[in-house]
């Protein structure tokens, strides 16, 4: 089994990238599942389901980041998708914590990017952009070759390891390098671990407590005027 894992921020086109990939590697006669998670809302694997005829399902966070709940429900998905004879799982996960980062070592990590969205973007993203593999910069077509090339850069001071593709994800333009690097990447370890480090989990707030001030709270706790410290036994 093989693992691809695709996150980035609402609206950059992650759907329409997996679309692309799944047709491409569909026609190269690989066995593709695809895996949505989202917060309360999702129909891409209805959309995958109906288009292509591949095995889908979808998961709601709820009250969970959708980071998180990638991490609890993927050893579940990998078994659901190998039981469905598939040899790549595809996971598009709303991602939208950027403390923290879906991505599990033995897997691809894709972070999908929107050029229209500002330059400073990369800077901003945190771990959903340094601990993938490949980030895809979609919208190409809607700024000007500078801003193209500034956006780039800022993706390449962000993280310099990263790989970096433009695609047109309304026509599928330069998305078979893309495929070529999923049809090539290793199954998927018998022990799966989570890439890189979670946030701090020392949180009464993430626990039920509402009171506003970091006086009323204990864990890790940051004020207006002062760093993070903290407080409590």
């Amino acid at each position: 089994m093989k693992l691809v894992i695709c996150a980035g921020p609402a609206t950059t086109g992650k759907t329409s990238v997996l679309r692309h990939v799944t047709k491409k590697l569909l026609a190269a006669g690989e066995s593709v599942a695809f895996l949505k998670i989202d917060v309360q809302y999702a129909d891409e694997d209805e959309l995958f389901a109906r288009e292509f005829g591949i095995p889908t399902r979808k998961c709601y966070s709820g009250e969970l980041c959708p980071d998180h709940c990638s991490v609890m429900v993927l050893g579940d998905a990998l078994r659901w998708a190998e039981h469905q004879a598939c040899g790549i799982l595809l996971v598009e996960t709303a991602g939208l914590c950027l403390r923290c980062a879906p991505y599990a070592d033995g897997g691809l990590g894709i972070a999908v990017l929107e050029a229209t969205s500002g330059m400073n973007l990369p800077l901003k993203v945190g771990p959903i952009l340094s601990l993938a593999d490949i980030a895809v910069v979609t919208k190409i077509d809607l700024v000007s070759q500078a801003e193209r090339e500034v956006f780039r850069a800022r993706i390449q001071a962000a993280a310099p390891e990263v790989r970096v593709r433009e695609v047109n994800a309304l026509y599928g333009i330069g998305v078979d390098p893309l495929v070529e690097m999923i049809r090539n990447t290793p199954e998927v370890p018998a022990l799966l671990q989570l890439r890189g480090n979670p946030p701090v989990g020392t949180c009464t707030i993430c626990v039920g407590k509402k009171e506003i001030g970091w006086e009323k709270h204990f864990g890790v706790v940051r004020p207006l005027e002062n760093d993070l410290f903290y407080r409590g036994e």
